[in-house]
């Protein structure tokens, strides 16, 4: 296996799979914190900045007179989806069969990958990572997430799946024993189902956002208001300097005409006082020349007012005082995908982030989500989210200290808030919640790291689902060559309260309806939920038979 990558997500791979009996080369950049730890887990290092043609071919990629590469998978691991689809295009013109598996950021990017190099895994950690921060901050243990079927769908209770749902899994209300897959009738009931979202049942009080009229209060603070008395008395002085003085002639309107006009830079006639005596004009000189300093200092506040960070800040902000909310503190890609996550079940969220472009931010205006700019450590800008008042906080910085900062903060100002943090360091983690008690901690390498391992080997993942005393496994399993389910029908392979077909892919695109009458062939992918017994007959059947 070849392993491209340098941050922690790299080391946890190559751990998993070292650990499974895999030889790995690990090609890394020898500016990485993990350099050294990586070599010391027994995995061949290649210490390079740039991954090129002629590194690829000697970490064993080149399928030369019809031969196979010596590796057997290339795993790309790098930040930068643009460098991976680089490396993964110049190992598929290397080896058109080579098994390459490709960690994205960008998922929009990452499924156009299969059109490019047939046989590849993309794997999207946020999208991975973001379920469990999730669940953490609604306490849900009752739901599952996983990927099956080339889709992100969640099996749970009937009554927090949205509908329409796409399976029933299990009955556990008709009697003690709770009846699995009942799939005997055309239209099955049950309480325990598969589906793509969730209900908006854990829905709050929504979260405003400061808006225009909360952002225009915040912009005439106190400077611009001093500035704006200060012009005012100018403009109460000159009226009556030009009403009593200059020229008794003229009315008190116009008289304010002329002192607005000389304060705020907009001219003066010179008939008005071409009858006053000389002080009386520079007087007037003097209040208009201060006028222009006033009307120069008033621009330059609101101006400051609204360019920058506090523009983002009084109109994405949080207005009034809201209760049982989510606060998110740092939206990067995983801050992004769960705020996708929270507002797709309608709880009311408030995000917290220090830099205006990061990919969180634009998410949050686009969902009407309030924003609060300021670094998620200090206790002010955490007072401005209503931490004070919320129900959960996820710490999902790129910085462990940032977030064990903000943990402590929280805990502070509200000892019943449920915290969730994003640690890099496992050590640190562990250390930090058996002596600090700040709530859980995750990592995303944790949560990634085991999913890439099993695409990588190929290995068949399967995810547990339980139903009362019993569980459930949904799989995805391949017709291999010779096998005794080559040649028969869908409908032959189901089995009432064994085996449920859930979806058939053959070739590049996975069908969610598949007919009963279908002929599977060699090399078909079929997405299945069963018991243990029924998945290992169909195990069974879908291997290859071998005289």
């Amino acid at each position: 296996m070849v392993v491209c990558g340098s941050d922690r997500t790299m080391l946890r791979v190559v751990t998993e799979l070292v650990g499974s009996g895999e030889r790995v080369t690990a090609i890394v950049n020898p500016a990485s914190r993990h350099y050294e730890r990586i070599g010391e887990l027994g995995a061949q290092v290649m210490g390079v900045r740039v991954v090129s043609e002629a590194l690829l071919r000697r970490a064993g990629i080149d399928a030369e007179d019809g031969q196979p590469s010596t590796a057997r998978a290339l795993v790309l691991l790098d930040n930068d989806d643009v460098h991976n689809v680089h490396t993964a295009l110049t190992a598929r013109d290397m080896d058109p069969n080579l098994r390459i598996v490709v960690q994205m950021v960008n998922p929009r990017l990452g499924e156009q990958l299969h059109r490019l190099l047939g046989d590849c895994v993309v794997i999207s950690g946020p999208s991975l990572a973001a379920p469990a921060f999730v669940s953490d901050a609604l306490e849900d243990d009752e739901l599952t997430w996983l990927d099956i079927g080339g889709r992100r769908l969640v099996a749970g209770q009937a009554e927090l799946i949205r509908e329409p749902h796409l399976a029933v899994l299990a009955d556990t209300t008709s009697s003690a024993t709770p009846e699995l897959l009942p799939i005997v009738s055309s239209d099955p009931t049950g309480d325990i189902v598969l589906g793509t979202g969730v209900r908006s049942v854990w829905r709050t009080k929504d979260v405003r956002r400061a808006g225009w009229l909360m952002a225009m209060r915040d912009v005439f603070d106190r400077r611009v208001r001093r500035i704006a008395a200060v012009m005012l008395f100018l403009v109460l002085s000159g009226t009556v300097l030009t009403h009593y003085i200059a020229n008794p002639n003229i009315d008190w309107l116009r008289a304010l005409y002329l002192a607005a006009g000389a304060v705020t830079s907009a001219g003066i006639e010179d008939d008005a006082f071409s009858g006053a005596a000389p002080w009386t004009k520079v007087a007037a000189v003097v209040v208009q020349l201060t006028g222009i300093v006033l009307v120069a200092l008033l621009t330059a506040v609101i101006v400051d007012s609204l360019i920058g960070a506090r523009l983002s800040r009084v109109i994405g902000g949080v207005r009034g005082r809201p209760r049982n909310h989510v606060v998110v503190c740092g939206l990067g890609t995983v801050g992004a995908r769960v705020l996708e996550i929270l507002a797709e079940r309608g709880v009311a969220v408030v995000g917290v982030e220090h830099d205006e472009d990061a990919p969180g931010v634009q998410t949050a205006h686009r969902l009407r989500i309030p924003v609060v700019i300021g670094d998620s450590s200090n206790e002010e800008t955490l007072r401005s989210a209503g931490v004070q008042r919320c129900q959960s906080v996820l710490a999902l910085t790129d910085g462990d200290i940032t977030n064990l900062e903000s943990a402590m903060v929280v805990r502070d100002l509200n000892p019943e808030a449920r915290i969730t943090m994003r640690m890099f360091d496992h050590d640190l983690a562990q250390r930090v919640e058996r002596r600090l008690g700040l709530g859980h901690s995750r990592s995303v390498s944790m949560l990634v790291a085991p999913a890439i391992a099993a695409a990588v080997a190929n290995r068949r993942s399967q995810v547990t689902v339980p139903a009362g005393r019993r569980v459930l496994l949904l799989t995805e399993v391949t017709v291999e060559p010779g096998s005794i389910a080559t040649g028969l029908r869908l409908g032959e392979l189901g089995e009432a309260g064994g085996l449920l077909i859930l979806a058939r892919r053959n070739g590049t695109t996975w069908d969610w309806s598949p007919a009963s009458g279908k002929v599977l062939q060699p090399g078909d992918r079929i997405a299945v939920a069963g018991t243990r017994s029924g998945l290992a007959r169909l195990l069974l059947a879908t291997r290859a038979h071998h005289s």
